[in-house]
């Protein structure tokens, strides 16, 4: 097959017979509560004004990105699963590319931005109020969506559309962008030099931040008060978990993509953006008093 083909096949999926009608609502299910559970606390955070803080923005953009990415992969997902056809139209399966790449990287970023919030907080408690103000948090969250977005026009829409095509299988349930990169018959050089790039920009930087709060973070709680150590544990569980539960799932797509186990991908992209919503409603205390009084 050359460039010109206008649709790719999702090879992942299995014949399951009747059962499509089980994992069907059983999809649908877990969308849907997603949907209820990150657009309720998006509220919750929007209508109170004692939750217009630093750390509540930055929560309500991790609940947004959340929406954003299943809403990306949902929908196709559960009309493959009731179709015989697993065919995606090549517009379509760019645009679910776009979605999916640009919601793990603004997901990882905002991750690393709370880590540096929550080191202030705890570590520079004194100056946290002038450090980090709600127009800085706000100026935060707009560069790492903006930079989530342009690196992905660079990637997919510079560097992986124009490329020859010799195939368009891909073995997964939904499209990714290394997926379409390995159909290539043609000179990959630029994708492999440009994906290290940004990989270390994306990925080694932000790592590197958050190793470098928690370090510090960790070093004030053994050396300070109880209060000091409740604190710490009470606002930062909550954000490892969810750190913690990231890189697992994105753990497993990258061995996924790599040697086609293709049932692994099923945690990436169905439990992260489950995972949030239940986490920190669960664990902040304003968030879950604010939740139940609405």
């Amino acid at each position: 097959m050359n460039s010109t083909s206008s649709y790719f096949v999702l090879e992942a999926y299995l014949p399951v017979g009747t059962l499509r009608y089980l994992f069907f609502m059983l999809t649908a299910v877990i969308y849907v509560f997603i949907l209820i559970s990150n657009t309720s606390l998006i509220v919750v955070i929007c209508m109170n004004r004692s939750l217009h803080e630093p750390m509540y923005v930055f929560l309500c953009s991790l609940f947004v990105n959340e929406l954003y990415g299943s809403t990306g992969l949902f929908p196709l997902l559960l009309l493959q699963i009731l179709s015989d056809v697993h065919t995606v139209p090549r517009p379509l399966c760019f645009l679910q590319i776009f979605c999916l790449y640009t919601y793990v990287n603004v997901e990882f970023c905002n991750l690393a931005v709370m880590s540096y919030d929550r080191y202030l907080a705890i570590c520079c408690p004194l100056q946290y109020n002038t450090r980090m103000t709600v127009n800085k948090a706000v100026t935060f969250i707009t560069v790492l969506w903006f930079y989530s977005f342009v690196k992905f026009l660079i990637t997919g829409h510079l560097l992986t559309s124009p490329l020859q095509l010799c195939g368009n299988f891909i073995h997964k349930v939904y499209c990714g962008n290394f997926s379409v990169v390995k159909l290539s018959c043609s000179d990959t050089t630029a994708n492999n030099v440009y994906g290290l790039i940004f990989t270390f920009i994306s990925i080694i930087l932000p790592l590197v931040l958050i190793l470098y709060t928690y370090v510090r973070i960790f070093k004030v709680c053994f050396s300070g008060s109880k209060q000091t150590r409740q604190k710490a544990v009470s606002t930062c569980t909550p954000h490892l978990a969810s750190l913690l539960n990231f890189s697992f799932g994105c753990s497993f797509e990258i061995v996924q993509s790599r040697f086609n186990m293709n049932s692994l991908s099923l945690y990436a992209i169905t439990c992260l953006p489950l995972f949030n919503p239940v986490l920190y409603g669960l664990n902040m205390t304003k968030i879950r008093t604010k939740f139940l009084i609405h």
